[in-house]
């Protein structure tokens, strides 16, 4: 393997990502503070931040007193200097949303699709094209279009055998339309970007993102950056055998525990249970009945038994110090039976490494997948201190994001 020296021009690029970094993840911050947190000289920051300054990426926004000294000047990455767009890509729904570089929404748009990739490709076009003009801002102002999908995504394609997709070049598909960088990516992974940015993950540096929807899937961060395995397919937790030879999953193996705790297994199980029509509402009308049914109570605790049962071999596979559980399904079980999941995951799991695990409820809304995809295009920027130079066009590709510093949410 050929060595590559390191150049004045790396250094420079990896001081500007270090302050950038912290900048966007810690909110509002001096100069000395900055200098303190990343271990720069004064006279490194100040310049940098004055390169920054010029290019309008970072910005002045008041002032914080010192001890007996002047007021120092608080700087936070400028809102409007670029914006970024992410998309959601459910079974049956497509949500892209604006958002500007403090991750505030500024537009979004919905579809339905029925699983065709053509057309999921172009809605996703005709979202990117409607938040676009919604929020009006210059395509040019767009640092890229991240969506999330379900399924395995490698080098841009899409394979998700519950969907019919077979090596589905999504990535090519969406940039042939646009000139905005496109970044695709699974959707369990940008949710789990989204919570580790900005939610319950935040600050862990080994932790499992959780989304349970109708399909189940994971987010793997071991020492602060995601686990994508040797094909990008890690995290396909749903997808490991719970029960030998068991209920038909939709991948088309048996016994998977997406087949016992996704919400389309759930609500069959409780229309087989209570004799009522099946309907994808009848999970969360169950959930939400008073009193509940007996037979519906019994497959909820048959269900969140599978479910501790699950996250106890991911307790013991990867020993995590946080497990977080969200997704549409995730999040309503969780409210209702956090405590019986932990306690069906403490029975099944080692005990040193459960002792050793919290889990915790997702804290943000529907929107995490896009919110997460959206993350894609900032992830790189941040490792790159910036745009790219004029011969460094950026790559659209799932970028290896740091961990960022424990500090308070920023929403």
């Amino acid at each position: 393997m050929e060595n590559r020296r390191t150049t004045v021009r790396d250094v420079r690029r990896a001081n500007r990502s270090s302050l950038l970094t912290d900048l966007f993840h810690g909110g509002l911050q001096s100069r000395q503070q900055l200098a303190a947190t990343t271990e720069l000289s004064q006279a490194s920051v100040s310049n940098l931040i004055g390169e920054m300054l010029e290019e309008g990426l970072v910005e002045e926004a008041g002032l914080v007193g010192s001890d007996g000294g002047r007021p120092r000047v608080l700087l936070r990455v400028r809102p409007e200097f670029r914006y970024v767009v992410g998309a959601d890509v459910s079974e049956t729904r497509i949500l892209v949303e604006l958002y500007d570089l403090e991750m505030t929404r500024r537009a979004a748009s919905t579809f339905q699709h029925d699983d065709d990739p053509a057309q999921v490709a172009a809605q996703l076009q005709d979202g990117l094209a409607a938040v676009i003009a919604e929020a009006g801002v210059d395509p040019a102002e767009v640092l890229g279009f991240g969506v999330g999908v379900p399924g395995v995504v490698d080098s841009g394609l899409v394979d998700s055998q519950s969907t019919g997709w077979d090596a589905v070049p999504l990535g090519e598909m969406l940039a042939s339309g646009t000139e905005v960088p496109v970044f695709v990516e699974n959707g369990a992974k940008t949710f789990g970007q989204a919570e580790m940015w900005f939610g319950a993950g935040r600050g862990a540096r080994h932790a499992v993102i959780i989304m349970i929807g109708t399909g189940v899937g994971a987010a793997v961060v071991m020492d602060g950056r995601s686990y994508r395995g040797a094909n990008s397919n890690a995290g396909e937790w749903g997808h490991t055998t719970l029960v030998y030879e068991g209920e038909l999953c939709r991948c088309g193996a048996r016994g998977c525990l997406e087949a016992y705790v996704g919400a389309d297994g759930i609500a069959r199980r409780l229309a087989d249970a209570t004799g009522r029509p099946y309907t994808q509402d009848l999970l969360t009308d169950l959930l939400a009945a008073d009193p509940m049914p007996p037979a519906a109570a019994g497959v909820f605790a048959e269900t969140a038994g599978y479910l501790g049962a699950g996250i106890a071999d991911l307790i013991n596979l990867f020993s995590p110090e946080r497990i977080v559980l969200g997704g549409v399904a995730g999040s309503v079980l969780g409210e209702r039976f956090l405590p019986e999941i932990r306690a069906a995951a403490a029975r099944h799991a080692l005990r040193r490494p459960y002792a050793r695990t919290s889990i915790e409820l997702c804290t943000l809304g529907a929107d995490a997948v896009a919110m997460g995809a959206a993350t894609l295009p900032i992830a790189q920027v941040l490792a790159d201190g910036g745009l790219p130079e004029p011969d460094e066009p950026m790559l659209a590709l799932p970028p290896r994001p740091r961990r960022p510093p424990e500090r308070s949410s920023r929403r």
